[in-house]
């Protein structure tokens, strides 16, 4: 049976050159990820809530409240992105050769009912990253990287484990040569970037199905800081087009850049946030890019779950919380009563734990992390993904 590398090295006039297959994951240096944007800079000054609270605010006492009275919980859904990517192969045009990248994808979202948790829905996406080379003729990139999905999805090993390709996604080889370039991180991205388009799609059909409201929100696993996308589907690029299915989501990141917060001298703030007392949440911030993001704007705030005493860092302990601001929020700021009732939602979400099951349990919302589970554990053996190629 035709392994995938073969049917497209025939298929794109292509040299395979079958090297080593790994897994990125497996391989990458130490670092620090952040699910937000590393550069961006808030100022507290800028309030995006109705009250203007200049100090941290106790949450305790009405978490303890909707917890005492029954209160059904305001995070219904629960929705998480992730995926593997692997080195694949190597691959010739023209004399240069470039790597063939290969991503599995998962998004799945759970809902949570009757104190259980389901599937709502499920995307498993396979699929590949390949130099713009590839497509020598100049056809248009869409019809000539779908055809070859056709025929990879031909294959009958891949009808044997009843597995389909959902797209090849070409990559820019403009640079190709020079000291800046780095095709691999450019594959990578190729793959990010269609993990994020499904992310959005997913909340998309949510709204669609009319699943989210005042009383169902949904809770994004990392931030919504979506960037303008240069490809994909056209109604889902921007922020600016799709905001307004984002009135009842919020994201809540597991870690992020604490150095991105300034006073209203411009001094670094970082400490307020390491301060924060167990159980209080920060005023909130207003944050916009409009280069990275577009006319969007956000509410940003932090909350403490877990007392510092607890934790092994400052940070361990407070999540990041985003909800992208709506026409009258941008004007009035996010009513401070609702930014309080999510934000004790989120501090009664904190237990149980996951301690000893994942190295970020100080940061973890108990359905988030089962939504996590889920997802990963419908990823394909990397052996056999790889074994694909």
């Amino acid at each position: 049976m035709a392994k995938i590398m073969e049917i497209i090295a025939k298929e794109t006039k292509g040299k395979s050159y079958h090297t080593y297959k790994y897994s990125y994951d497996s391989i990458g240096l130490p670092s620090i990820d952040y699910d937000d944007d590393p550069n961006k800079i808030m100022k507290w000054k800028d309030s995006a809530e109705t009250g203007s609270p200049k100090r941290p605010i106790d949450l305790k006492p009405l978490a303890d409240q909707l917890q005492e009275i029954g209160e059904p919980p305001l995070l219904k859904y629960f929705l998480d992105g992730s995926r593997h990517v692997f080195k694949v192969d190597d691959i010739a045009y023209n004399k240069q050769v470039f790597p063939v990248v290969a991503g599995q994808i998962g998004i799945g979202c759970c809902k949570r009912e009757n104190k259980h948790m389901h599937k709502e829905r499920f995307y498993r996406e396979l699929v590949l990253a390949l130099p713009d080379k590839a497509n020598a003729d100049g056809w248009n990139d869409t019809a000539y990287f779908a055809s070859k999905v056709a025929k990879i999805n031909e294959s009958e090993e891949l009808k044997r484990l009843g597995l389909k390709f959902s797209a090849i996604l070409p990559y820019s080889t403009a640079k190709a040569g020079t000291v800046d370039s780095k095709l691999d991180t450019l594959a990578v991205a190729a793959v990010q970037d269609y993990m994020v388009e499904a992310e959005k799609r997913m909340v998309a059909e949510l709204v669609k199905d009319k699943r989210l409201g005042q009383d169902a929100y949904l809770l994004k696993d990392g931030s919504l800081e979506y960037k303008i996308m240069k490809t994909g589907r056209e109604d889902l690029r921007t922020l600016q087009k799709i905001k307004h299915n984002y009135s009842w989501v919020i994201g809540v990141s597991k870690s992020f850049n604490p150095e991105s917060c300034l006073d209203h001298t411009g001094k670094p703030n970082s400490n307020y946030i390491a301060d924060l007392p167990v159980y209080h949440r920060t005023p909130v911030a207003r944050y916009e890019n409009r280069e990275f993001l577009g006319d969007v704007q956000f509410g940003v705030w932090y909350i403490r779950l877990r007392d510092k005493k607890r934790t092994q860092t400052p940070f361990d302990g407070v999540v990041k919380v985003e909800k992208i601001m709506m026409d009258e929020e941008v004007e009035t700021g996010i009513d401070s009563d609702v930014v309080d009732l999510i934000s004790a939602n989120i501090i009664n979400e904190r237990n149980p734990t996951c301690y000893g099951t994942d190295r970020r349990w100080a940061n973890h919302l108990y359905p988030v992390f089962l939504t996590e589970t889920y997802v990963k554990s419908k990823y394909i053996s990397t052996e056999m993904f790889l074994h694909l190629f």
